[in-house]
C-alpha cells in the first residue's frame, strides 16, 4: 500500500471512529411538519365534544421525525388531535408495504387535543382517510431529506400547574429529548407532560391546538430551524389546575410555564446518546372483570333503549351500548370477554368478537412499543394511561437508563385505570363499557398487569440488544 493510499484508509478510518464508535451506527435525523386542519368545513366535522366545528381559530399540524442508523429506521409522528383512530391501520399497511417500515418501528402520539375532529364519528372518517395520506407523504419527505450525523440528549424537569384524580399523587415531570449534531444545531426536540391539554373555553365548536400548540410554538422561536413536537405522557387522571377549559391568555400562560421549562432542559448540556435502533410491539392482555347477574342487568334494561343496536358518538345513548352488549351475550350464549384482548375495536369505537374488514392490523387492547436507541428507551402506550402506571414504569428503568414514557399512542383513546379508580368506580374505570361497549368492566388487577407486561418488554429488549 503506498503512502497516498495509506493516508487516505487512515482518514476513513478517523472519520468512522469519530461519528460511530467501535461497533456502533451513528444516526441520520429527518423531520417534517405541515397543516392537517381539516381542508374544508362545509360538511362540519365533528368535534371532540359532539359539537360541529364551524370555525378554524389556530391550525392543527402534524410533525414527523425519523431517525436512520443505517439498518433500521424509527417514525415518531406528533399530531394536534385526540387520537389518530381511522388512520392508524391505513399507516400501518402503507408504511410496511411501500416503505419497509413495520408498525414496531411507527410510533404514532397524540396531543390529545379536545378542539378538533375526532375520527370515531362516522361522518369524519373521510377526514381520518384524509389524514393517513397526508401523514404518509410527511413521512416519506422526512425520509428525503434524512442527514447527519446526529445524537440525542435527554432530559427532564418538573411543572407544577397540574391535579389528579382517583387518589394518586401527581406526575409532574416534563421529558425533553433533542436530536442535535456536533456543532449544535438542533434538528427537533420532542417532549411531553402527563395531562390533558387545556382548551378554549366556550369554543368546543372552534378548531384550535390547545396549549401544547402554543407551547410547541414557544419551543420553535427558541431554537431556530428546530422541529418541536409535544406529545401527552401518561396523564389520563391528570388536568391543568383550570381543568381543560380557559380563556386564551390563561391557555397561553399555561404553554409559556411548559414551553419555559423545556427550553431550560433542552439547553442543559447532556451526555450524548447514540447506537444501534431496536423496537418491540406487544398487545398487553389485561384481566377484565366478571359479567353482571342476568337477573340484574334485565332490571337495569328497563330504563334503557334496547332495541336500537350500538349507536356511535355523539348519540346520548351510546352510554348503554354496554348493557345492550351484556344481554346479547346472555342470550345469545356468546362467551364473556376475559381479557382486553378478546376483543377487536372498530373505526366507531366498539369492541366486537370478530376482524369485520379483514384488516391487517385490527385494533386489540392494549397495545405497547418500546423502542430502544444506544441506551435511551422510548415507551409508547396506546390510550389514556393514568399517570401511576406511567410513573412506576419510569421508575423501574429511570436509574440505569433514560426512558421516556408516552401515552395516547396508536389507534382509539381507552382509559387504562389504576387499581384505585377500578376500586372507586371512577370515570376513568367506566369508559371501557359506557364508550366502547365492553360488556363488562376491569379487573382491579388491570394496573399490576400493565406494569408487569411493560416491565418485561423494556428488560427483553434490552437483554437481546445489549
Amino acid at each position: 500500500m503506498n503512502f497516498f493510499k495509506l493516508r487516505v484508509f487512515t482518514l476513513c478510518l478517523s472519520f468512522s471512529v469519530l461519528f460511530c464508535g467501535v461497533g456502533q451506527a451513528f444516526l441520520r435525523v429527518g423531520t417534517a411538519k405541515d397543516i392537517i386542519t381539516p381542508p374544508s368545513l362545509d360538511n362540519k366535522p365533528v368535534g371532540v365534544f359532539g359539537e360541529r366545528m364551524v370555525e378554524v381559530a389556530k391550525d392543527l399540524y402534524a410533525r414527523v421525525l425519523v431517525l436512520d442508523d443505517g439498518n433500521s429506521k424509527l417514525v415518531i409522528v406528533t399530531y394536534d388531535l385526540n387520537c389518530l383512530d381511522v388512520a392508524t391501520p391505513i399507516l400501518r399497511s402503507r408504511l410496511k408495504h411501500e416503505l419497509g417500515i413495520s408498525h414496531e418501528y411507527f410510533i404514532p402520539l397524540a396531543t390529545h387535543n379536545h378542539c378538533a375532529p375526532i375520527q370515531i364519528v362516522p361522518e369524519n372518517f373521510e377526514y381520518g382517510r384524509w389524514l393517513a395520506n397526508k401523514i404518509f407523504d410527511l413521512v416519506k419527505r422526512a425520509l428525503e431529506n434524512l442527514t447527519g450525523p446526529v445524537h440525542l440528549e435527554f432530559g427532564n424537569g418538573y411543572v407544577y400547574h397540574l391535579l389528579s384524580v382517583g387518589n394518586a399523587p401527581v406526575d409532574y415531570e416534563v421529558q425533553v429529548l433533542k436530536v442535535v449534531d456536533s456543532a449544535g444545531k438542533v434538528y427537533a426536540i420532542l417532549f411531553n407532560h402527563p395531562t390533558h391539554p387545556l382548551q378554549l373555553a366556550g369554543k368546543d365548536n372552534v378548531i384550535h391546538p390547545g396549549h401544547p400548540g402554543y407551547a410547541m410554538d414557544f419551543v420553535e422561536k427558541a431554537f431556530d430551524g428546530c422541529i418541536a413536537m409535544y406529545a401527552d405522557a401518561c396523564g389520563g387522571n391528570q388536568f391543568t389546575k383550570s381543568f381543560m377549559h380557559a380563556d386564551e391568555a390563561v391557555v397561553i400562560k399555561y404553554a409559556e410555564e411548559l414551553s419555559r421549562e423545556v427550553i431550560r432542559v433542552a439547553n442543559e448540556k447532556k451526555t450524548p446518546i447514540e447506537g444501534k435502533i431496536s423496537s418491540s410491539f406487544k398487545v398487553v392482555s389485561l384481566s377484565l372483570a366478571k359479567p353482571m347477574p342476568r337477573e340484574q342487568a334485565e332490571k337495569l334494561a328497563l330504563f334503557h333503549p334496547m332495541d336500537i343496536g350500538f349507536v356511535p358518538y355523539p348519540d346520548h345513548r351510546r352510554s348503554s351500548n354496554w348493557i345492550r352488549s351484556l344481554l346479547k351475550h346472555y342470550r345469545e350464549g356468546i362467551p364473556f370477554p376475559n381479557k382486553s384482548s378478546d376483543k377487536i375495536c372498530t373505526d366507531d369505537g366498539f369492541l366486537i368478537e370478530e376482524n369485520p374488514d379483514g384488516r391487517e392490523y385490527p385494533c386489540r387492547y392494549e397495545e405497547s412499543i418500546v423502542a430502544k436507541i444506544g441506551n435511551f428507551i422510548l415507551v409508547a402506550l396506546q390510550g389514556e394511561v393514568c399517570a401511576p402506571i406511567g410513573m412506576r414504569i419510569k421508575d423501574a428503568f429511570r436509574y440505569n437508563y433514560p426512558i421516556m414514557v408516552f401515552g395516547y399512542m396508536g389507534e382509539h383513546n381507552l382509559y387504562i385505570p389504576t387499581r384505585e379508580i377500578v376500586r372507586l368506580g371512577l370515570y376513568q374505570a367506566k369508559v371501557i363499557q359506557e364508550q366502547y361497549a365492553s360488556p363488562v368492566g376491569w379487573a382491579p388487577t388491570v394496573e399490576d398487569e400493565m406494569v408487569s407486561a411493560v416491565r418485561e418488554q423494556i428488560s427483553e429488549i434490552i437483554r437481546v440488544s445489549e
